[in-house]
């Protein structure tokens, strides 16, 4: 490791991020074309910057776990808010029943799994292990989203249902965290373990979705109503994104509810949120004029107001989600430095993606209707991400003792890491493969006849 080195002025900082930020918008197109991500990139660089080479930035995660929590809970807020805005079904279409149950029977079967190594393989007490599970169960929402395999069909079942399971399981997995935090005497179970039972589980889980819900509902409502009939409340459609973001989070914190939960289930719902159309009025006609309706035009519309709204908040939550996702990236890149050898990281690593992630997965499928690629894709992309590393170091604000918070914060890291390059290098050429077969088995080739 290099010797320290002397802090970077303000100037210097602000020099750094500049030429990071330009080159990722000028080389964003050449990315694309390669078997990269742009996440794969953010973590190079992040080693880069961190103590293994440059040693500018020090992201320690037992001395700097609560700076880091906040930062990995900002931006899983984002994640989350913009995951649900993208998702287009309605809550009864059948295609939520996958999601649903990758983000809660494929979450629990994996915690289960892994607690189970952690017991028998890897040496942990059994809250370590259950922890441990907790933290690695939960798919990332923001890497998810990319695996959208045509981004001209949202409802594509297979870019669905993983964004639909990372938009979940980051609330879900919460419970199991403080089932093992719990069992290490680091929060309260109650007697019998009632307490996590109906409000760590039961209540958290039910009292995030709905109280996201409502929010999401009544919020979009209240605006559309107010610039259709009023002309009112036009513009600072980023102030609405983000304050919705705020309530449905602070909200749900307040109520001991699921706060992630609530922020995506209140994206879901802004999503839905339904036009109020004006007696005797008529839609505006498609123009295809440079210029087109004005903003304020189609916003006080009774029968588009809900779309702009929608689309203007969608839009400046998905810029701000790849600001979150390259600040997140750095930091776990930079964070590598702080892992220590734990031997079974090598074979752990791999059960993890290879093994454990495709049977937690069966146990979602039955009755799913899924062809074998649908099915082995699914399995395969079970990216971890940001909410891991919440969850990491969420349990380490709470007092891991020593040994047990470095083999946790080695394996997650490690899997992190991991995750990121595999499903970067392989996400291209599988998803261009799948989409290459979809189209031709939907639209297949037409048949000549023996007359012409």
């Amino acid at each position: 490791m290099p010797p320290d080195a002397a802090p970077m002025s303000v100037a210097e900082w602000s020099l750094a991020v500049g030429l990071l930020l330009v080159a990722m918008a000028l080389v964003g197109t050449l990315l694309g074309r390669l078997p990269l991500s742009s996440a794969m990139v953010y973590l190079a660089l992040g080693w880069l910057l961190g103590p293994s080479v440059a040693n500018v930035l020090q992201p320690d995660p037992i001395l700097h776990a609560v700076v880091l929590e906040r930062l990995a809970e900002i931006a899983l807020l984002i994640s989350l808010f913009a995951v649900g805005l993208q998702l287009d079904l309605p809550l009864r279409n059948h295609r939520w029943r996958l999601p649903v149950r990758l983000a809660f029977v494929s979450m629990m079967a994996m915690v289960g799994m892994v607690a189970a190594i952690g017991v028998w393989l890897l040496d942990l007490p059994l809250g370590a292990a259950v922890l441990l599970g907790a933290i690695l169960a939960p798919t990332d929402p923001v890497l998810a989203a990319s695996m959208q395999a045509d981004p001209a069909e949202k409802s594509d079942r297979l870019g669905f249902s993983l964004s639909g399971e990372g938009g979940l399981n980051d609330g879900a997995a919460f419970p199991f965290v403080m089932l093992g935090l719990g069992l290490l005497g680091l929060h309260d179970l109650g007697a019998n373990a009632m307490r996590w039972w109906s409000m760590d589980l039961l209540w958290a889980t039910s009292g995030g979705v709905a109280i996201g819900a409502v929010l999401g509902a009544a919020m979009g409502w209240l605006v559309v109503y107010l610039r259709t009939r009023h002309n009112e409340a036009v513009g600072l459609d980023e102030f609405l994104g983000l304050g919705l973001i705020g309530m449905a989070y602070g909200t749900a914190q307040l109520s001991h509810t699921s706060g992630f939960l609530a922020v995506f289930t209140a994206g879901l719902a802004l999503r839905r949120v339904r036009e109020q159309p004006q007696r005797n009025s008529l839609p505006l006609a498609f123009t295809d004029d440079i210029d087109g309706h004005s903003y304020t035009t189609l916003a006080t519309h009774s029968h588009h107001a809900g779309a702009t709204m929608r689309d203007s908040v969608r839009v400046f939550n998905e810029q701000l989600e790849k600001f979150a996702e390259l600040t997140l990236v750095l930091v776990v890149g930079a964070m590598l430095a702080f892992a220590k050898p734990v031997p079974a990281a090598w074979w752990f690593v791999p059960l993890m993606l290879l093994v454990l992630r495709p049977l937690s997965v069966l146990a979602s499928l039955p009755g799913e209707g899924l062809n074998f690629r649908r099915a082995a894709l699914i399995s395969w992309f079970g990216i971890r991400g940001i909410g891991s590393i919440y969850y990491l170091v969420f349990a380490l604000r709470h007092g891991l003792p020593g040994p047990v918070a470095d083999t946790l914060i080695t394996l997650t890291l490690a899997t992190v890491a991991t995750s990121i390059i595999a499903h970067g290098f392989t996400a291209q050429p599988l998803l261009q493969g799948y989409t290459t077969w979809r189209r031709g088995a939907e639209d297949p080739p037409a048949t000549t006849s023996p007359g012409n």
